[in-house]
């Protein structure tokens, strides 16, 4: 029997993959743009099942998003291991641009940030035999736009060359994702065209030095779904990774829109494919440039994966991996100590509708099919003063169920925006201090509902479309994401708002 392994391998917004080996231990960096800590940071012993162990920015010192717009912040990370050290290189487009952090152990502590003065986004570090030490980055420089590569001191990152350009890609706008790699005589360098849209593409050059000339691959593109009609499209962004037993590999993003015209909301995902080698020394990806859901794992030592708990009860002394925050978050605004076996949000001034620091505490939708819900301990003193769970895209399209005090009186409502029309759907006096909020989606919509108790069927309250929330119509370069939240409207809230567990799981 073949084994097989099941596309994306890890699944929700997780875009722009990077991975390294380190012996048998497989180490893999995503983009986590607005979103704090930054750099989600995986292992595997085997590329397919992934285990999130933590991220790699951890400290407002390595990562200010402050002043991070939607889909601003830290775009394209790339993961390398060199003499034992590791290094993970990528541009904060809000504040510093291009820096890297590096690390003997990935699931400890990483560095200070060294900034490099080199433009451009989407960095990659390449270690010579040599010695030398190349940065490679997409940019828009004196030969238009193209990749452009500097020399840099690895110890302090100053430059030691001016940035040269090196190439355009084959015609295909936006090139970008550049990844620079010497295998056998060869120096190859991969990027991706296209833009991170339904015409993505993977190409690739080669040349005798790591500066070029490079000579693109006849064969190109050596990975794209464009124009084709499959349930993956926009793939690209691609990163090589050999495994001990000499197999070629590749990471890269893609998406799973679905409907008619195409849209997605899940955002867009790491997914898996190996590498095949021509007889002119050229790599096919997956099967001559195409990929599926289902794929042969090769040699690969499959394994069983650790599943992440359906309950999140916040008994710990720090929030798990897959939470996230909204930009850089404020210290005094949420707790796992306030209120013991419970994560504690204080509202904010800034509203779901704005860019700030808003009281938010979420994580990646995952599934198509799938229930999040959450118990609710808040009391509101005062009008506006809110709690709840909310579906976010970005500040101008979500949806929300939450507590909150009108004229007086506590509600429950469920609310939507969507782009400039803003409105709360549903309304419902709430006379208790505690109650259980679901979201129940599967592929076309969210529906919301609320109880009393927790064994309770939640009563319906609101729906609303997924297509609406999808980057088609939403725009941007992140997903889904599901959280729990709290705002005063205008002005910091005085309650605080207690969220005694969360749960998620596929349906």
């Amino acid at each position: 029997m073949i084994k097989q392994y099941r596309n994306p391998v890890i699944s929700g917004f997780h875009p722009d993959p990077s991975v390294c080996r380190h012996g048998d231990d497989y180490y893999l960096v995503t983009s986590s743009f607005e979103y704090y800590p930054g750099v989600p940071l995986f292992h595997s012993k085997d590329l397919v099942h992934w285990t999130q162990i933590g991220h790699v920015l951890t400290s407002p010192e390595q990562l200010d998003l402050s002043r991070a717009p939607s889909s601003g912040g830290i775009f394209a990370p790339t993961i390398q291991e060199h003499d034992g050290n590791f290094y993970m290189v990528t541009t904060n487009i809000s504040a510093g641009g291009n820096f890297f952090v590096h690390t003997t152990d990935p699931r400890g502590e990483w560095s200070k940030p060294v900034f490099v003065d080199h433009p451009g986004i989407d960095p990659d570090l390449f270690f010579d035999e040599d010695g030398t030490v190349y940065l490679t980055t997409s940019a828009h420089g004196p030969n238009g736009p193209g990749i452009y590569q500097s020399r840099i001191d690895i110890e302090t990152g100053a430059r030691l060359s001016e940035p040269a350009f090196l190439w355009t890609g084959t015609g295909g706008q936006y090139p970008e994702a550049p990844h620079l790699y010497r295998i056998g005589h060869w120096y190859y360098l991969m990027i991706a065209e296209g833009g991170t849209e339904y015409g993505h593409m993977e190409t690739i050059a080669r040349g005798e030095r790591p500066d070029g000339p490079f000579e693109p691959c006849p064969h190109n593109p050596i990975l794209t779904h464009r124009s084709m009609l499959k349930d993956i499209h926009a793939t690209g962004h691609a990163d090589l990774v050999q495994t001990p037993e000499g197999d070629w590999w590749a990471v890269f993003l893609a998406i799973r829109p679905h409907g008619y015209p195409k849209r997605h909301h899940l955002g867009r995902e790491t997914f898996l494919a190996p590498v095949t080698w021509s007889e002119d020394g050229w790599p096919v990806i997956g099967d001559n440039g195409t990929v599926g859901e289902t794929m042969p794992a090769g040699n690969l030592p499959l394994q069983e994966g650790a599943s992440t708990p359906v309950r999140d009860d916040f008994d710990g002394e720090s929030l798990a991996p897959q939470w996230s925050f909204l930009r850089s978050p404020d210290p005094e605004k949420w707790s796992l100590s306030e209120r013991a076996g419970s994560l504690t949000l204080r509202g904010t001034a800034a509203t779901l509708n704005e860019i700030g620091a808003q009281a938010f505490v979420a994580r990646r939708q995952q599934h198509f099919d799938c229930r999040a819900s959450a118990y609710l301990t808040f009391a509101p003193q005062r009008d506006g003063e809110e709690a709840g769970l909310t579906v976010y895209m970005n500040e101008r399209f979500h949806y929300e169920i939450a507590v909150t005090r009108i004229a007086g009186e506590r509600k429950l409502i469920f609310r939507r925006r969507i782009g400039s029309l803003r409105k709360v759907e549903n309304e419902a006096p709430w006379p208790v201090d505690s109650v259980v909020l679901t979201i129940l989606a599967d592929k076309d919509r969210y529906a919301f509902g609320f109880a009393g108790a927790e064994s309770a069927a939640p009563y319906g309250f609101g729906q609303g479309e997924t297509s609406l929330l999808a980057t088609e119509v939403a725009g941007g370069f992140t997903g889904v994401m599901i959280a729990m939240y709290a705002t005063g409207n205008g002005s910091p809230s005085d309650t605080p708002a207690h969220f005694e567990w969360f749960d998620y799981e596929t349906v």
